[in-house]
């Protein structure tokens, strides 16, 4: 496998990873990445993303934005195989002050695996309009 680095200058510089054609050999077996634990772990941002994605439709489906994510913790592996569920309790609701026709909602979603152990948690906040006032509420659906 190729490893280099470029030197982009004032002490900056970018790896770069992979094979080029020539490196490949028919037969060659490429296994995963050993950890600690003796199994492939899933990558941690694509949990969390994972979890935003099961809660929009229970909480950001309607939302004009998303306005950020805090207080991410990751206290339990989550490896490949594994089953994630996620829930989300809403934390504060207030109206917004720059848009009258819209409120912010903060939650915070904590992210399980099959054996209740909790692999990732975040508060998020979101811009949602207020009833009458989403896209669909303006539009003939």
């Amino acid at each position: 496998m190729s490893k280099s680095s470029k030197d982009l200058g004032n002490n900056r510089f970018r790896e770069s990873f992979g094979r080029y054609f020539e490196e490949f050999e028919v037969g060659h077996v490429y296994d995963g990445k050993a950890t600690e634990f003796g199994k492939n772990l899933v990558n941690s941002t694509f949990t969390v993303s994972v979890m935003v994605g099961m809660s929009v439709s229970d909480i950001s489906q309607k939302a004009i934005a998303n306005l950020g994510w805090t207080d991410i913790v990751l206290p339990h592996p989550l490896f490949v195989g594994d089953t994630l569920y996620a829930e989300s309790e809403v934390l504060e609701t207030r109206l917004s002050e720059s848009r009258k026709n819209a409120g912010i909602v903060t939650v915070k979603t904590i992210g399980k695996n099959q054996n209740g152990d909790v692999v990732a948690s975040f508060k998020r906040s979101a811009l949602v309009p207020t009833k009458g006032n989403a896209v669909d509420d303006k539009i003939d659906y």
